[in-house]
C-alpha cells in the first residue's frame, strides 16, 4: 500500500497529517480509531482485541489461544478462548474454577461431561450448537469427521486462562502412586506408565460412532441437560437483520446469557445497554462499527472484523453497525443467566411527548416515529 492510499487524520481544519512510520494494515481495520467521529470524546479504554494478536498455544494436532484481562485490561467479568481440535484430536479430561460457555464454530465434536449427580453426557455437536459446563463438573472435548471441530470457549471470570485448568494427568502426576493405588484398589505398579506431566491437547483415534460408545458404558445415567442445539432454532426476524437469545429460559442449565446477532449490509442493532452484565462480543463475520457512551461527556468509536473480540461494560450504552458489504454475525455473551437490555428507542416511545420534546428540542419526524414496540434491528 502506498502513502498515496493512506488516510489523514485531517477532518476540516482539524488534526494534521502523519510523518512518522505507519502501519496501513491495522490503521485500514480501524479507520475510525485514525479518525474519530466528531462525536467522539473523552477517555474510554481499549475495548477491542483481535484473535490473531493473542499467543496461540501449539500442542500435539490442536491449538488454543486466548483473550484474557491480561490481553484486554477491560475484560472483568468474561474470557474468550479459540480451540482447534483436528479430526480424533482430544482436549484431555478436566475441570475448571469457571463455569464454561461454548459455541461450535466449525465442524463436528463430541463433549463428555459427568455431573454432581453422577449422570454422564456424551453428545455430538455441529455448527451453532452450545454446551454448559458448569465450575468442578468434568468433562473433555474431541474433534470428530474428517476435519474436526473450531469452537469458541466463554468463562465467567475476565481473569481465567487456559493455561490453568485442573487436569486429569496431573491430579495423577502430583498424588503418590501409593496413595493411588489405594484409591483404586490395584497394585502400585499399575501406575508406572502415568503422564509425568500433562498431555492438555493430544492425538487420539477418532472415536466409535455415539451410540456404541455410550453401550460399552453399559447401565450408565445419561443426560443432555448440558447441551441446546440452537442450530436448530429459527432466529428473530427483523427489518435488516436477525437475533437469537439463548439463556437461562430456554437453556436452563447455563449460567450465561447469550444474544446471536446478524445484520445485513447497513443493518443496525439499535442503542441499547445492559443493566446488569458486561457484555463480550465475538466477531463471526463481517464487518462492523461501535460507538460506546459513558459519563460524563466520554465516548469512542471502535471498528471491528470477523475474529475480533469486543467488550462493553453493563449501563454504557451502544449499538452495531454493519459497515461492510456482507453480513455480520456477531455473538453476545453475558455474565448473567438471563438477557436483559434497555433501548433507547422503547425508552423514549415509552416516555411523555412533552417531556422528551422539552430535553431534546425536537419535534417531529423523531416523535412520530418513536414506537413501543421493540425492534432491536433496524435497516440503515
Amino acid at each position: 500500500m502506498s502513502d498515496i492510499d493512506l488516510k489523514q487524520p485531517i477532518r476540516g481544519d482539524k488534526g494534521a497529517n502523519v510523518l512518522g512510520p505507519r502501519n496501513p494494515e491495522v490503521e485500514a481495520q480501524n479507520p475510525d480509531i485514525l479518525l474519530p467521529p466528531e462525536t467522539d470524546h473523552g477517555g474510554i479504554p481499549n475495548l477491542k482485541f483481535p484473535f490473531a494478536l493473542a499467543h496461540n498455544r501449539l500442542e500435539d494436532g490442536g491449538w488454543a489461544r486466548e483473550v484474557t484481562h491480561r490481553e484486554l485490561g477491560s475484560l472483568e467479568e468474561l474470557a474468550i478462548v479459540n480451540m482447534r481440535l483436528p479430526a480424533g484430536v482430544v482436549r484431555e479430561l478436566h475441570w475448571h474454577k469457571e463455569g464454561e460457555w461454548a459455541y461450535v464454530l466449525k465442524g463436528r465434536v463430541r463433549f463428555y461431561l459427568v455431573d454432581d449427580q453422577r449422570q454422564t453426557l456424551i453428545e455430538d455437536l455441529g455448527p451453532g450448537d452450545l454446551w454448559f459446563a458448569p465450575a468442578g463438573f468434568p468433562h473433555a472435548i474431541q474433534g470428530l469427521d474428517e476435519e474436526g471441530t473450531e469452537f469458541v470457549l466463554v468463562f465467567n471470570d475476565g481473569n481465567f486462562s487456559e493455561n490453568q485448568t485442573l487436569l486429569v494427568t496431573e491430579l495423577f502426576a502430583h498424588t503418590p502412586r501409593e496413595v493411588l493405588a489405594k484409591n483404586f484398589g490395584v497394585p502400585v505398579e499399575a501406575f508406572n506408565g502415568i503422564p509425568a506431566e500433562e498431555k492438555y491437547i493430544f492425538r487420539q483415534p477418532v472415536p466409535p460412532p455415539l451410540e456404541q460408545v455410550r453401550a460399552e458404558l453399559g447401565a450408565v445415567t445419561f443426560t443432555d441437560k448440558y447441551v441446546f442445539r440452537a442450530s436448530e432454532i429459527a432466529p428473530t426476524p427483523y427489518p435488516g437483520g436477525a437475533t437469537q437469545v439463548v439463556d437461562s429460559r430456554t437453556f436452563p442449565a447455563t449460567e450465561l446469557a447469550a444474544l446471536f446477532i446478524d445484520l445485513e449490509p447497513g443493518g443496525l442493532r439499535e442503542i441499547h445497554w445492559h443493566p446488569d452484565a458486561d457484555e463480550l462480543q465475538y466477531y463471526i463475520s463481517g464487518k462492523a462499527r461501535v460507538t460506546v457512551f459513558d459519563a460524563v461527556n466520554n465516548a469512542r468509536t471502535f471498528d471491528y472484523v470477523a475474529g475480533d473480540v469486543g467488550y462493553i461494560p453493563k449501563t454504557l450504552a451502544h449499538y452495531i453497525e454493519n459497515t461492510g458489504d456482507e453480513p455480520v454475525r456477531v455473538l453476545n455473551i453475558f455474565h448473567k443467566s438471563e438477557y436483559k437490555d434497555i433501548s433507547l428507542n422503547n425508552w423514549l416511545a415509552l416516555t411523555p411527548k412533552h417531556l422528551v420534546e422539552g430535553h431534546l428540542d425536537v419535534g417531529d419526524p423523531l416523535i412520530s416515529s418513536l414506537r413501543a414496540t421493540r425492534q432491536p434491528v433496524t435497516k440503515g
